[in-house]
């Protein structure tokens, strides 16, 4: 008998489930559940309950194998329900769609009853999974609104008020960080706004330079000049685009010099426009070093939201401002490169110029 036992022993400290079991390894949790014959119970890997004597331990494939088996659910880590973090992202999404559907602002406390949570670990759980707290969703989904309200309402004040608003002061005090103009302007389509534009050759292809009053808004390379204006144009629909201004070849030959040569950096200002997270992340892309390269999860690291991977690739495709906020530098885990906006092709010749400078 104990020959038996020794053998169970050792059986199960060989197989690879085990190892996971030790460590409480979350990811395993899903792909296979243990029991244990002397409690009666079976557990996810992950469980947090004392490590169990491994004679006594037994693999299952599903929680019907192991139920099959003659073993109940343990009660601390309640392997019959769905994972943890899979409840946590169904009461994330139920609380979006709250914010998106109510009114005004809820509070955090309401938002947190809803979702079952307490508020503290509310908040943590819902900026770990959307990359941004509840008020900076609220804030971007209510500037989302007013965006489509202004382009459909008449009266500018119907449509921050629609939007949520609660006072027209306090929109009017945010109104150029949202919109970027004013928002009769944005209402209007961009109308009266002065965009200056010009078309350079790089070694990369062409590119096209834009700029508003407060700063460079626009740098997007391809294959095809005109394929690049019909881009500006759907980006500022009703604005006066100036191109062939000769005081704004100066401006052009600047970016033509970053993109030949990356350790001049760029001496221009931005017009940088985008929701509050994404502003964090190419905030942190223009902090990598000219010729290094930064996972998607270094990046949501680098900004305290390590679970946003997904949130910070979404950033880098939004980016209009190609190479002064460099999004090239960001790579796969392996270091494989991924999609670029303006061509893979592009990204690697990027970062191979920036090697060859660095070097």
């Amino acid at each position: 008998m104990a020959t038996v036992s020794r053998d169970a022993h050792q059986a199960t400290e060989c197989d690879p489930r085990w190892a996971a079991v030790v460590a409480r390894d979350r990811a395993a949790d899903g792909r296979f559940f243990y029991s244990v014959r002397t409690t009666g119970v079976y557990c996810r890997p992950s469980c947090a309950a004392r490590l169990a004597n491994p004679k006594n331990v037994s693999f299952h494939a599903s929680t019907t194998d192991a139920e099959a088996a003659g073993f109940r659910p343990c009660k601390r880590c309640k392997p019959d329900q769905a994972p943890l973090e899979e409840q946590h992202a169904a009461r994330i999404a139920a609380a979006c769609r709250a914010i998106e559907t109510a009114e005004t602002m809820q509070p955090l406390a309401i938002l947190a009853e809803g979702a079952g949570l307490s508020p503290h670990h509310f908040h943590r759980i819902f900026k770990a999974i959307t990359g941004v707290t509840p008020r900076d969703y609220a804030a971007a989904h209510r500037a989302k609104r007013l965006r489509e309200s202004l382009v459909e309402t008449e009266r500018v004040t119907d449509a921050i008020y629609d939007a949520g608003f609660g006072s027209g002061s306090r929109f009017y005090e945010q109104a150029d960080a949202i919109l970027g103009m004013t928002p009769t302007r944005y209402r209007d389509g961009g109308h009266d706004a002065v965009i200056r534009f010009a078309v350079g050759e790089t070694s990369l292809g062409p590119i096209l330079v834009a700029a508003s009053e407060k700063g460079v808004c626009a740098i997007l390379m391809g294959d095809d000049p005109n394929a690049l204006l019909r881009d500006l144009q759907d980006r500022f629909r009703k604005a006066r685009l100036i191109g062939a201004d000769p005081d704004f070849e100066a401006t052009v030959a600047k970016v033509v010099g970053l993109v030949e040569a990356p350790r001049l950096g760029l001496d221009l200002p931005l017009d940088v426009r985008g929701t509050a997270f994404q502003q964090r992340v190419w905030r942190a892309l223009t902090e990598l070093p000219v010729g290094s390269t930064a996972s998607y999860a270094d990046v949501a690291r680098a900004i305290g939201q390590p679970k946003a991977v997904r949130a910070v690739a979404q950033a880098c495709g939004a980016n209009a401002l190609a190479v002064a906020i460099p999004c090239h530098r960001v790579v796969r885990n392996d270091g494989a490169l991924s999609g670029y906006r303006w061509g893979v092709e592009r990204k690697r010749m990027l970062l191979d110029r920036e090697a060859e400078q660095v070097a």
